[in-house]
C-alpha cells in the first residue's frame, strides 16, 4: 500500500515508518523541514517530502494516490494559553484531513488520539482539541476510520521517562513532583506501532475506537521512583499537593519550552487508564513497564528495581 504518515518524523512515527518499510509499504512522510527526516532516508520505501500540511490544498496534494493515512500529529503544549495552538494542530488538521480523504477516495484513516479525549468535558485544551478531532473523523461516512487512544507512550528515545531521568540525575536528594497521584497505564511504543499496523491491514477495525494501555496501572510517583531505581539513583520522590502543583504549572507557563504547564496540570486531573483495553481485541500482549524500562532508558535495570513488587492492578480488558 501507499501510506501517508503525518507526524512520521517523531518518536512514534519514526518507529512506525521503519515497521511499514519492513513490510514493503510505500510511505510518504511530509515534514516542514526535511532535516527532521534525515534518519528516515536510509529506509528504501520511505519518501520524505518538505511541505506544510496545515494548508488544505497542500495536504490534498500529499495524499493523492495514497490508500491509507495515519495521523500522529500532536503537541503537548502551545505557545500561547488560549487553546488556539491545540485547535490548529489537532482539530483543524483533522477536519482538513477528513475533507481531503473524502475528496480523493482515501480508503483508510487511522487517528492516534489520546485517552480522555473529549470535545466538551475534557479539562484541558489538549484533551478538548483531541476530542474535537475525533468528532470530525467519526463524522466521515466515506472513509474507513479507526481511532486509537493510548495512555502515555514510553520507549527508547521518548520525551517522557527520559525527561524524568535527566531531571533525576540533575537533582540530588529529594525530588518534588507535581500531581504524583495521577495514574497511568504506560504503553510501550512498539505495542502502539503493532496496533497501528494491525488496524491499517485489517478492514474489520474500521469504524471502531480502541483504547491502548500497558498491563500495569502506576501513579506518576511510582513511575518516577522506578526510573530512579533503574538508574541506581537514591532519590526521595515528594508528591506536591494539588494547589502547589497548580502553582508550579502557572510559573512554568512562562518558562521557555514549557517543561510543565497549566494545560498539562489540567490533563493530569483525570487518570489515563483504560476502561476497556483494546490491546486484547487486537491480539497484542502489551509489554510490562518494569521489564521494558531499562532498555527505554538505555541502561540495564538495577537489581533493586528488578526485584521490586509491582503496585497497582491491571486495567480491565474488553
Amino acid at each position: 500500500m501507499r501510506i501517508c504518515l503525518l507526524g512520521g518524523t517523531g518518536f512514534v512515527g519514526s518507529r512506525l515508518a521503519s515497521a511499514l518499510a519492513g513490510r514493503g509499504h510505500d510511505v510518504v512522510v511530509p515534514t516542514r523541514r526535511i532535516g527532521r527526516a534525515r534518519h528516515l532516508l536510509v529506509l528504501p520505501t520511505i519518501r520524505p517530502c518538505e511541505t506544510d500540511i496545515s494548508d488544505p490544498a497542500t495536504l490534498t496534494a500529499v495524499l493523492r494516490g495514497c490508500h491509507s493515512v495515519v495521523n500522529l500529529v500532536g503537541i503537548l503544549n502551545e505557545r500561547g494559553r488560549d487553546g488556539q495552538g491545540f485547535r490548529r494542530a489537532h482539530t483543524e488538521l483533522a477536519e482538513n484531513l477528513v475533507a481531503a480523504c473524502e475528496r480523493l477516495g482515501v480508503g483508510r484513516l487511522v487517528q492516534v488520539s489520546a485517552l480522555n479525549a473529549d470535545a466538551k468535558a475534557g479539562p484541558s485544551h489538549y484533551l478538548r482539541s483531541k476530542g474535537a478531532a475525533e468528532l470530525a473523523i467519526c463524522g466521515s461516512t466515506a472513509t474507513g476510520w479507526t481511532i486509537l487512544q493510548p495512555s502515555v507512550i514510553f520507549g527508547p528515545g521518548d520525551s517522557f521517562i527520559n525527561r524524568f531521568a535527566g531531571l533525576l540525575r540533575w537533582l540530588p536528594g529529594m525530588f518534588p513532583l507535581a500531581m504524583a497521584h495521577a495514574r497511568f497505564a504506560p504503553v510501550h511504543v512498539d505495542d502502539v506501532v503493532a496496533a497501528i499496523l494491525r488496524v491499517i491491514e485489517d478492514p474489520r477495525t474500521a469504524g471502531k475506537v480502541y483504547q491502548l494501555c500497558g498491563p500495569e496501572i502506576l501513579t506518576l510517583g511510582d513511575i518516577v521512583g522506578r526510573i530512579a531505581a533503574a538508574l541506581g539513583l537514591h532519590r526521595r520522590v515528594i508528591g506536591l499537593p494539588v494547589w502547589m502543583s497548580r502553582l508550579q504549572a502557572r510559573v512554568m507557563d512562562f518558562v521557555p519550552g514549557k517543561p510543565f504547564s497549566t494545560d498539562n496540570f489540567l490533563s493530569l486531573t483525570i487518570d489515563s487508564v483504560c476502561s476497556q483495553n483494546g490491546m486484547r481485541a487486537l491480539g497484542i500482549e502489551p509489554r510490562s513497564f518494569d521489564a521494558s524500562l531499562g532498555a527505554a532508558l538505555g541502561a540495564p535495570l538495577s537489581a533493586r528495581s528488578a526485584g521490586r513488587p509491582r503496585r497497582g492492578g491491571a486495567p480491565s480488558d474488553g
